[in-house]
């Protein structure tokens, strides 16, 4: 009796096993169709050929290996097919193009929202809210102009030199740290140390946090912020790592990281709203402006307020840390830019030890250093636009459905927009020299342009100068001049230089 109901059973698991997996094969069978549907929809544009047909292109431009920087591969796939390509990852379709009406046509325009297949991915990350609906990522315009607005005063002029204060004070604080190390022995990761000068300021300019890094306080912000940025990463390149057993661990650990800044962020924005109920003075910092504004409108929900949280710290951090550690990588190798850079601000700072917003605003040669290096290593190097009807670009037919990608690390760096596009030259960014004709947007272009890049370039001009008033630095041997690509762009080997005391004449 027992053989014959064990029989039974094995009998009828068999049968659904039988089912579960014809059930399974249907359904890839399913996605292999709608893969191929998508590869006879885009192949008539131009485009390498796939690594494979699921995949796609994805071993390609897999950046967790051979230390490649993702961008090299698409800036010689644009020389090698032209002004518009397309690549494949799975069933999604992304096309790329350095035609720069392109650039002018669909970043200049509020017509065409970022891509939401690109951008929704970011809300969560493995799993947990991440980015959100925030400035950044917002797909929708009509509610991303809504937090726009709201976020404009914050970054008014009259703000922004109130902000030079707190840019002056912690770039002292790193300059005094220097001082100690500076005797041309000891070796300094100028990466990580700028690291930690702009993510004082942000917290402080930004949230009225005082995490007293450069004076070397503990604090897990760098890390997770460097772990959420490499997640964010790998997360797009591979939107099924979170299931794969062989990849738990990292993701766990950057999960962790991702809900450690918004419980920060909670905490910081429920004790300022509740400082404001209670009428408390309140720091004059962009989240009092922020909630100030939004009390006058509709205001934002607490999630949505978490969500640029973690963009300020990604946007107002990052970036700056690795735009200001690229161009001293850069000045390095640079003696004659670097004489004139000290030239300049021997002139208009002298040896003062607080710098105005007028002093900033006459640093032309600096601007143009500068923006010469957001040209060959801009920290966040592209933008995508969604493309919902077809359309046409340089002659070639794009049916609608897909984002369309433009990539200003490719386009700075091709021979066509700028010669000897790997010589550092700022003399390309003087104001008699000719402007790039919509091939150079570091901080993208149009109404979705980037809220703090004038924030940001205040802060490097103030941090910068003081470098190059106090110290001489030179790379120590085996550094190189590689990027490395972490979600945004930084250097490699960290900028390990030594420095001495600076010898004025």
């Amino acid at each position: 009796m027992f053989s014959s109901v064990l029989s039974l059973c094995l009998c009828w698991l068999c049968y659904l096993l039988l089912f579960l997996g014809s059930g399974v094969l249907l359904v890839f069978l399913l996605y292999c169709g709608y893969i191929q549907y998508t590869h006879m929809k885009y192949d008539h544009i131009p485009g390498p050929p796939r690594d494979s047909f699921i995949f796609g292109h994805s071993a390609s431009i897999d950046v967790t290996k051979d230390h490649k920087v993702s961008h090299d591969v698409f800036l010689q796939w644009a020389e090698e097919y032209g002004p518009v390509f397309r690549i494949n990852l799975f069933h999604y379709v992304g096309i790329y193009s350095t035609d720069p009406e392109s650039v002018k046509e669909y970043l200049m325009s509020s017509e065409y929202p970022k891509d939401p297949n690109t951008y929704n991915r970011l809300f969560y990350l493995f799993g947990k809210r991440f980015l959100g609906i925030g400035l950044l990522t917002d797909p929708d315009h009509q509610h991303w102009y809504k937090q726009r607005r709201i976020m404009d005063p914050a970054f008014s002029h009259t703000y922004l030199i109130q902000m030079v204060e707190v840019f002056n004070e912690r770039a002292e604080q790193l300059m005094e740290h220097l001082e100690e190390k500076a005797d041309g022995k000891q070796q300094v990761n100028m990466h990580a140390l700028l690291n930690r000068v702009t993510l004082d300021v942000i917290t402080k300019v930004a949230f009225g946090m005082d995490l007293g890094l450069v004076e070397g306080n503990k604090t897990a912000f760098p890390e997770a912020i460097s772990t959420v940025l490499k997640g964010m990463i790998h997360g797009l390149q591979n939107p099924f790592m979170q299931y794969m057993p062989q990849h738990w661990a990292y993701v766990k650990k950057v999960q962790e990281s991702a809900d450690l800044l918004r419980k920060v962020g909670h905490e910081c924005i429920s004790q300022r709203k509740q400082a404001m109920l209670d009428g408390e003075e309140l720091p004059k910092d962009i989240l009092t402006k922020i909630l100030q504004v939004a009390q006058q409108g509709d205001g934002l929900d607490d999630e949505i307020m978490l969500d640029n949280f973690i963009t300020f710290f990604i946007a107002g951090q990052e970036t700056t840390a690795n735009q200001l550690s690229f161009t001293v990588m850069e000045l390095t190798r640079q003696p004659e830019i670097t004489q004139r850079l000290r030239e300049e601000i021997d002139d208009i700072i002298g040896f003062k030890r607080e710098i105005s917003f007028e002093d900033i605003s006459n640093l032309s040669y600096t601007t143009q250093v500068l923006k010469e290096s957001l040209r060959l290593y801009p920290p966040g190097p592209g933008t995508a636009r969604y493309i919902k009807n077809d359309a046409e670009i340089a002659g070639i037919r794009i049916p609608g459905g897909v984002p369309i990608v433009f990539n200003t690390y490719v386009m700075g760096r091709m021979e066509k927009f700028f010669p000897h596009p790997l010589t550092f030259d700022p003399e390309r960014f003087h104001t008699s020299a000719a402007k790039p004709y919509y091939c150079y947007f570091p901080f993208a272009l149009g109404p979705r342009s980037c809220l703090g890049q004038v924030f940001a370039q205040l802060e490097a001009k103030v941090v910068l100068s003081k470098l190059l008033q106090r110290f001489e630095f030179e790379l120590v041997p085996g550094q190189s001049f590689e990027i490395m690509d972490t979600g945004t762009l930084r250097p490699r080997d960290g900028v390990v230089c030594t420095l001495t005391p600076r010898k004025v004449t």
